[in-house]
């Protein structure tokens, strides 16, 4: 092994070792907040293996041997991992329910892809011939692009950006400053595979136009580059993660003069959301709902996040999702849409729409209409 590679391997190890260490004690551990401590280590289990397959492949194992086989790619599940993270940190009864195992589809994918594909390597002797069309194609989509590294990309960052939205939602304003190193985190992840996908892009739509060749393993000059910075970030998170194991959301308290304050605003707030059904308007935001009241934003923010515990999103979707049921059971309306009565509650997407049936009422927008 030469030296850049001698080099290469001892900073990959460093972030494994790390993680396989802390994830071992995190996952067996028994205090603190023992389902979020688990993600954890599972995510940090996750990243170190992904940096010994390539530890592996420096020292010229897992091509085409008993270890390219059962080295299967697991990348496709990273970013729900740090999603359950982040919401069995903040969330103190969350709990994995029958909806939130859909996170996990992509890597039954990325599990029944990578075999298929793997297993293909037995009937090929050298000719396109001897594999199906699809065992072909599937082959060269899988194997000679950087298809599992984009696809992978794209996860983390939109989980990264999922769990980034869901911490500030639910974290009061006393506590904004206790989960600002996640914050951190959950920001250079984002952005750290934000850089990787578009250089696997710009480098495979160039590479691919410069010289029409295939990429095999994409082994170009950022594929080392990029494992060191993963295993910078398992590092970080690692040690992160593993120092404040024990950490608890601080309860917040309010003086006398608070609670009534946060009271009375409460009611002022249902009332103007009822006589006045300021959630209809979908433009509506919590400066603007605010102005509408006479009050101060922040103000609003905190009775919201503090005395109801709910983000405004949630709050306001909650008025929404009960007038489209009203709209629903008129007899004149049948002959509306659903999207378009969503429209007429309030909401101003389908997607928005859709995320807000499924979490206030727990059934799908084809189910709400037949029932």
């Amino acid at each position: 092994m030469d030296t850049p590679s001698a080099l290469v391997s001892v900073l990959l190890f460093a972030g494994a070792l790390q993680g396989i260490v802390f994830g071992v004690i995190l996952l067996t551990g028994k205090k603190g907040n023992r389902l979020a401590n688990r993600f954890l280590a599972l995510l940090l289990l996750l990243l170190s293996y992904r940096l010994l397959v390539q530890i592996m492949r420096l020292f010229g194992l897992g091509y085409y041997d008993g270890w390219y086989y059962i080295m299967l790619d697991l990348s496709w599940v990273t970013g729900a991992l740090l999603y359950f993270y982040v919401r069995a940190l903040i969330q103190k009864e969350f709990k994995l329910r029958s909806r939130d195992w859909i996170h996990f589809v992509p890597l039954v994918i990325q599990v029944a892809c990578s075999i298929f594909v793997r297993l293909q390597n037995l009937y090929w002797d050298g000719s396109r011939e001897s594999l199906s069309w699809l065992g072909y194609w599937g082959y060269v989509v899988w194997m000679n692009n950087p298809t599992i590294y984009i696809v992978a990309s794209i996860l983390i960052i939109g989980y990264a950006q999922k769990a980034k939205n869901l911490l500030k939602a639910n974290l009061e304003s006393k506590n904004s400053d206790q989960f600002r190193w996640l914050l951190r985190i959950l920001d250079v992840f984002k952005w750290y595979f934000v850089l990787v996908l578009l250089i696997l892009i710009w480098d495979l739509l160039i590479f691919k136009v410069a010289t029409g060749e295939s990429y095999f393993y994409f082994t170009r000059f950022y594929y080392y580059p990029f494992f060191i910075g993963l295993s910078v970030l398992t590092y970080w998170l690692g040690l992160s993660g593993f120092n404040r194991r024990n950490q608890k959301i601080k309860s917040i308290t309010h003086s006398a003069e608070e609670q009534k304050l946060f009271a009375d605003l409460e009611k002022k707030l249902n009332a103007a959301m009822r006589e006045e059904q300021l959630f209809k308007d979908p433009e509506l935001s919590l400066s603007r709902l605010a102005e509408h009241l006479g009050i101060k934003s922040y103000l609003l923010s905190r009775c919201l996040n503090e005395y109801r515990s709910e983000s405004f999103t949630d709050y306001v979707n909650t008025f929404r999702t009960q007038e489209l049921q009203r709209l629903l059971q008129d007899p004149e309306k049948d002959k509306f849409t659903l999207l378009s009565l969503a429209y007429e509650a309030g909401f101003n997407s389908k997607s928005s729409f859709n995320r807000a049936i499924r979490k206030h009422l727990g059934v799908t927008p084809n189910q709400l209409r037949s029932n």
